[in-house]
Formats: structure tokens, C-alpha cells, sequence
């Protein structure tokens, strides 16, 4: 797999990381009292000891996850090959790679005009042939 590969299947998977780490920490954070004139929040039943130590760790754990998931990202990112020449070359080829684009762009919408005066020609002998059936004469 290239690198560029990984590194999507890397962003994805920070991605999730952080998706369901946010989404740990919310469901499990302690309910919070919004205003005074709001009741208090209802409490939840006494979870087991080892449900609350276990739930302690779990920012802890998906943390570290994150980091590491990040670590491996900038150790693709590193393994990029550099580009030669430096910037000036890369802003030469990318210009030189607009005309080449420019080029074809014209090329291919004469190609689509011309295929649009064929349609049409096509179109009109079709109208043509269709009209002299139905009006039984003999093509001309």
C-alpha cells in the first residue's frame, strides 16, 4: 500500500479515535447542575468499584490511543519523499502542468462541439428519414 494510503487509513482512524473517545467521555462524565433554578440532576445507581476504576482509566487509555495513532501519522508524514529542486521546481512543474491542462481542456471541448454538430446532423437526417417513412416518398 503507498504511503498516501496509509496516511488516509491514518486520518480515519484518528478520526474514529477521536469520535469515540469524545463520545466516552460524554456519555460518562458525572451530570452537572446548569443553574440554580434547575433541580438537581438525578443520580446514577452505585456503580461497582471496579466500574469506576475502570472508568477512570478509560480517558487515560484512549488518550495514549490518540497519541499513538498521531505518532504513526507524522512517522508517514516523514516517510514522504521530498521533492527535488525544491519550491521554485515544484511551482515550475505545477505551472507546467496547468498549461498541459489548459491544453487539453480546449482540446477536448472542440472534440465535444464537434460531437455536438455530429448529434445534431445525425438528429436531422433521423427527422428526415422518419418523415419521409411516414409519408411513404422515396428518400431523395
Amino acid at each position: 500500500m503507498d504511503v498516501i494510503s496509509q496516511l488516509q487509513e491514518q486520518v480515519n482512524a484518528i478520526a474514529a479515535l477521536a469520535f469515540n473517545t469524545f463520545g466516552t467521555l460524554q456519555r460518562d462524565a458525572a451530570p452537572v447542575r446548569l443553574s440554580p433554578n434547575y433541580p438537581e440532576p438525578p443520580s446514577a445507581a452505585n456503580p461497582a468499584a471496579e466500574e469506576s476504576v475502570n472508568l477512570a482509566e478509560q480517558p487515560k487509555f484512549m488518550s495514549a490511543a490518540l497519541v499513538k495513532a498521531a505518532q504513526q501519522f507524522d512517522t508517514l508524514v516523514n516517510a514522504l519523499p521530498l521533492a527535488e529542486g525544491g519550491e521554485e521546481a515544484q511551482l515550475n512543474r505545477l505551472a507546467e502542468l496547468q498549461e498541459e491542462n489548459d491544453a487539453i481542456g480546449q482540446e477536448l471541448q472542440r472534440q465535444l462541439e464537434a460531437a455536438e454538430n455530429e448529434l445534431n446532423r445525425v438528429r436531422e437526417l433521423f427527422n428526415q428519414a422518419a418523415d419521409n417513412c411516414l409519408n411513404m416518398k422515396k428518400p431523395d
